[in-house]
């Protein structure tokens, strides 16, 4: 899952980012309005966090342009306006979910899982693919039931092909799902995480179209 955290305050900042990091997540953490719409025409993400009280805009009304463009990227909401008319009015500005500070970090992001799921048009957390089964809040994945052990990077991979099956993914596309914007990332790193789950997996899994990217192979009963 890749997060997008829109929050000024450094220290809540960089607590949720290397808390979510920590639960599985890939994030990238920005402090105002302008960065925020710069990081999204840039980047597709999973899910946003947006802190309603930024320097340079009201997170609000920023929120109300985006629905009005077209932009359905799912958004939580994360604010110290607690009082239940602030909560309705986000809710009808185009926020798919609310949460006051302080809060419980777990229970951010089961909400922000949450919201992928439904964005996904899913009734329940774990995904199958034919013979595959991968629980993304537990990190737990089996091939025709037998237990299947990935790194956060492999797992990161298989999410992103697994939440638009058939689609093909860019490797940078890839690679922004699975590192954000760190640095110093190889160029052959995506090849390399896709070479590790054809192995893990299974060679059939993955299809490489050549010069594009990548998608999952079409299940066939």
């Amino acid at each position: 899952m890749h997060t997008l955290i829109i929050e000024d305050d450094d220290l809540l900042g960089d607590g949720i980012k290397t808390g979510l990091e920590a639960l599985g997540q890939t994030c990238d953490w920005v402090k105002s309005a302008g960065a925020a719409e710069a990081a999204l025409k840039l980047t597709d993400f999973d899910v946003v966090v947006l802190d309603l009280g930024l320097p340079d805009r009201d997170g609000l009304q920023m929120l109300r342009d985006w629905r009005r463009q077209g932009r359905h990227v799912p958004v939580l909401i994360l604010t110290a306006r607690d009082a239940v008319p602030d909560r309705v009015q986000g809710l009808h500005a185009g926020a798919d979910d609310y949460l006051t500070k302080p809060f419980d970090l777990s229970e951010l992001a089961a909400r922000l899982h949450s919201l992928v799921r439904r964005a996904a048009g899913r009734s329940r957390n774990v995904v199958e693919y034919g013979p595959l089964r991968f629980d993304p809040v537990s990190s737990e994945v089996s091939m025709r039931g037998k237990a299947v052990s990935l790194s956060r990077r492999e797992l990161a991979v298989l999410e992103a092909l697994l939440q638009q099956p058939g689609r093909i993914l860019a490797p940078g596309q890839l690679q922004d799902h699975v590192y954000g914007w760190s640095e110093g990332v190889e160029s052959n790193a995506v090849a390399v995480h896709v070479h590790n789950l054809r192995r893990k997996l299974g060679e059939d899994l993955i299809e490489t179209v050549r010069g594009i990217g990548y998608r999952l192979r079409e299940v066939r009963e």
